[in-house]
């Protein structure tokens, strides 16, 4: 790197890619959990328990729906009825969420 990015930045630009992240996620609503599961090892409930720990890490009480609706930008239910296909299945390696 040829330049030193200062540490603000650098978080700045972190929490900027998970953002992207998350709207990315969002647009593809055809991409299943366990899809992402089975080919990156994290599903968008990972995320969501992900971003309730971080908070509470801060000390910030969010729920797990509340947590999961940040992440999924709806109610999981809603979220659920609408885009997901299949059968639930357990995740491999992946306490079922």
């Amino acid at each position: 790197m040829t330049q030193q990015i200062p540490e603000q930045t650098q978080t700045d630009i972190e929490a900027a890619a998970f953002r992207r992240l998350i709207s990315h996620l969002r647009d593809h609503t055809e991409v299943q959990n366990l899809d992402l599961m089975n080919l990156a090892g994290f599903c968008r409930n990972c995320l969501s328990k992900w971003y309730r720990a971080e908070a509470a890490d801060r000390g910030f009480e969010i729920t797990d729906p509340e947590a999961r609706e940040r992440i999924y930008g709806m109610p999981y239910e809603e979220w659920k009825a609408h885009y997901q296909t299949g059968e639930k299945q357990p995740h491999k390696g992946h306490e079922q969420s």
